[in-house]
């Protein structure tokens, strides 16, 4: 395993970040093909042996669930200062006023809830899951910079959303000495790029880290084109994701495995590793294959003719994801 300072901090991670979305009990939430306890365990185990040490959730995997598994696996099987991390605040927790967003009521909430469902008293990174334009960008910085105050957070991170409402954030923050973020996690693979225009180049020169989710591409990049799985079948938010010209894409990523010897997965996180913008790819696991190919992943180097055959067939399309 190879380990990096998360963007300008002095915090080091694993090169391959495990998301943990795919850990919850499938009943308590919209992913039908989550991992109950049982069947997540093993993978968590087999990450750590594997050197990662970098773990991302969020508050509305699962219902909370998600955080319930990760945190009473890492509890039994690691060491807690040599672990990092990460969960997530603004989706939908409860019906009702004050049951989603950054408000400071939210966050405040939101942050207690979430240490206590992971067994924690603090997490490393906590980042807002997305931009939130109902409440004042100043309430939700104030708010995070109190949180990391009190000692429940290390760190801040923010998820998908334009660079300028990044960079407005960041400005606030700036300009009342509070707390910026050190991380973006953003919607960045071989079948989407758009972060290429404004919001890398913005991470790079801030000294940001950025940790792209959906790094395989909802699993596109992973198998031929028209074959599905029950997670496609059953993904609404990522069915509109990707269109069908992206198929010469998933076909070069296929021929470029073949000609290596190398399962797909491998080839299409060598592109994503290969941009010197990027900390750590978010790869989430439902089999021990999944967690092989990403941390085999870390040694492969794509040639430039390699990597030009990749990025040739993209085409520009509008924003999606935030």
């Amino acid at each position: 395993m190879q380990y990096v300072k998360l963007g300008s901090t002095g915090l080091d991670v694993s090169r391959i970040c495990l998301g943990c979305m795919s850990f919850g009990l499938p009943d308590r939430g919209v992913h039908e093909w989550t991992l109950d306890e049982e069947a997540s365990r093993p993978l968590i185990r087999q990450a750590l042996e594997a050197g990662i040490t970098f773990f991302d959730t969020a508050n509305v995997y699962s219902d909370g669930t998600s955080e319930e598994i990760v945190g009473r696996a890492l509890a039994e099987f690691a060491r807690r200062d040599e672990i990092v991390i990460a969960s997530k605040v603004n989706g939908a927790m409860h019906e009702g006023p004050n049951g989603r967003g950054l408000s400071r009521k939210a966050i405040m909430t939101e942050i207690d809830n979430s240490l206590r469902r992971l067994g924690t008293d603090y997490v490393d990174l906590y980042q807002i899951h997305r931009f939130d334009r109902a409440t004042p960008v100043e309430e939700t910085m104030e708010a995070l910079h109190d949180v990391v105050k009190a000692g429940k957070a290390r760190y801040i991170g923010a998820s998908s959303m334009y660079a300028w409402e990044f960079s407005k954030a960041q400005y606030t923050a700036e300009l009342h000495g509070w707390t910026k973020f050190v991380a973006m996690q953003n919607h960045y693979n071989l079948l989407y790029r758009e972060e290429e225009r404004e919001m890398l180049p913005l991470c790079a020169d801030q000294g940001v880290g950025v940790l792209p989710w959906s790094p395989l591409a909802r699993g596109r990049l992973t198998r031929d084109w028209d074959t599905a799985t029950e997670r496609s079948r059953n993904d609404e938010f990522g069915r509109n994701l990707y269109q069908d010209g992206d198929r010469e894409i998933v076909d070069a990523v296929a021929r470029i495995a073949a000609e290596r010897g190398v399962p797909r997965a491998r080839i299409a996180l060598a592109w994503l590793l290969r941009r010197s913008t990027v900390t750590a790819p978010i790869v989430g696991a439902t089999k021990p294959p999944h967690i092989e190919d990403a941390v085999a992943s870390l040694d492969v180097e794509l040639s430039d003719k390699e990597t030009e055959e990749l990025e040739q067939p993209y085409t520009p399309r509008a924003i999606s994801g935030h």
